[in-house]
């Protein structure tokens, strides 16, 4: 059984169909990735909310998710 993965924008409910990969320096190390889930409604919004901040990276697809990253 294939694991549901759902949107990480609030209220959302929707699957996701991109991993929005992100980074902020203040924090986190150069190499680290985290993930916010994307439906495909809202992945402008989640890679504009990070680009505003200096803090997007890249988008991929669900399966190419970045061991390691979270």
């Amino acid at each position: 059984m294939t694991e549901r993965l759902q949107c990480s924008a609030k209220a959302c409910r929707a699957d996701a169909t991109r991993a929005v990969l992100w980074n902020n320096p203040g924090l986190h190390t150069p190499e680290r990735r985290k993930v916010w889930l994307a439906c495909e409604e809202h992945l402008e919004y989640l890679r504009h909310f990070l680009d505003l901040r200096g803090f997007f990276i890249a988008d991929v697809d669900i399966d190419a998710i970045p061991e390691g990253a979270g």
